[in-house]
């Protein structure tokens, strides 16, 4: 555990220097192939940098952020584009968590007083909610041997759901406090979907959206719109898009379970991308003409999606142990937290597994 630790600080230590690195070669170097030369190292060595850590809490949500945000955003401020680019150019205060973390800068004025106060209360109410449903869910785990494993895979689904929202949720409250950045919602309310494109373009992890739209579905857009006919060009887009998701899910579920990737992730996500331009199809041929009742649509969107997480997501996602190594992580935690105390996940029993 102590190992672990030591190679997180180090990790995110060579984060930040490279990141202050980023920020100043950028004020001598301009946009373009220039500054694509001297940054591409860092997005080689954003890459490796997963691969130090072992742990699901802390390698999983590393790699998310470094992996994958960070390195999509430093490819976009490469170009001079993204959330990153900025004139005049963003102080080092700013750029650091705007790079490594999920966030979006917001100014605040008078105006805004009202809406501010607003949404805290809101993202409180439902961060009481989600921890009351969190807690309801794990009681649910001690009755696991008799329930079917379907249902299992169904509790797993809201699990991810519900911790998601909860770190980020209390990730937001603390940095709009200290910094005045306030993290991008992650979800919107994604049960609610009327339609996989609803589902996925302004529902589902939007942090993963809002930065898969600059770095790829926007560029082939433009690019095949030349070629194609306009009505039709988000298709190879969005085909790209779920291609480069699963891609990076693919990396992702290998540095927390070093298991050699056998492309179930990336058939989910290539199944959805054709699943979706389909559905963008048949939008666009009937014009609006005919539309299925969103109390039809919302359920067989949802259905879709459940069943083929089970049938592709969930397997290499528990086939290294995943649930069993975050749940021993975090008795371990709590054990430090109690009795100030590191002890070896391994050395523990989960109660609920």
């Amino acid at each position: 555990m102590e190992g672990e630790i030591h190679n997180f600080i180090v990790v995110w230590t060579i984060v930040l220097a490279s990141l202050c690195y980023s920020h100043t070669i950028a004020k001598f170097i301009p946009k373009g192939k220039s500054r694509f030369v001297a940054i591409f190292p860092i997005v080689c060595l954003f890459l490796i940098l997963p691969l130090y850590l072992t742990s699901i809490n802390l390698g999983c949500t590393t790699s998310f952020f470094i992996a994958w945000l960070a390195t999509f955003k430093i490819l976009l401020f490469v170009f001079g584009k993204g959330p990153l680019s900025s004139t005049p150019s963003l102080p080092l205060s700013t750029f650091i968590p705007l790079a490594c973390l999920p966030i979006k800068f917001q100014k605040y004025s008078t105006s805004d007083n009202v809406e501010t106060t607003k949404k805290a209360t809101n993202s409180t109410f439902n961060l009481v909610t989600k921890i009351a449903l969190l807690a309801t869910l794990i009681r649910v785990y001690n009755y696991k041997d008799n329930l079917h494993p379907k249902i299992i895979l169904f509790c797993y689904c809201l699990h991810i759901y519900f911790m998601l929202e909860i770190i980020l949720i209390m990730v937001s409250a603390t940095v709009r406090r200290v910094s005045r950045v306030e993290l991008e919602p992650p979800f919107n309310e994604p049960y609610l979907a009327s339609s996989l494109q609803d589902f996925w373009g302004k529902r589902w992890n939007l942090m993963v959206t809002n930065i898969l739209r600059p770095t790829v579905y926007d560029p082939i857009h433009s690019m095949v719109a030349n070629r194609i006919s306009r009505k039709w060009a988000p298709l190879p887009a969005v085909i790209a898009t779920f291609f480069v998701s699963g891609l990076m899910h693919e990396l992702i579920f290998y540095y927390n379970g070093r298991l050699k990737p056998n492309g179930e992730v990336m058939m989910f996500f290539l199944i959805h991308g054709v699943a979706l331009s389909v559905e963008i199809v048949i939008k666009k041929i009937f014009n609006g003409k005919f539309l299925v009742p969103r109390i039809i649509s919302g359920p067989l969107a949802l259905s879709f999606i459940i069943f083929t997480s089970f049938w592709l997501f969930f397997p290499p996602f528990l086939r290294g142990n995943t649930e069993l190594k975050a749940c021993t992580e975090f008795i371990a935690f709590l054990e430090f937290i109690r009795y100030g105390k590191l002890i070896s996940p391994t050395n523990i029993t989960c109660p609920l597994l």
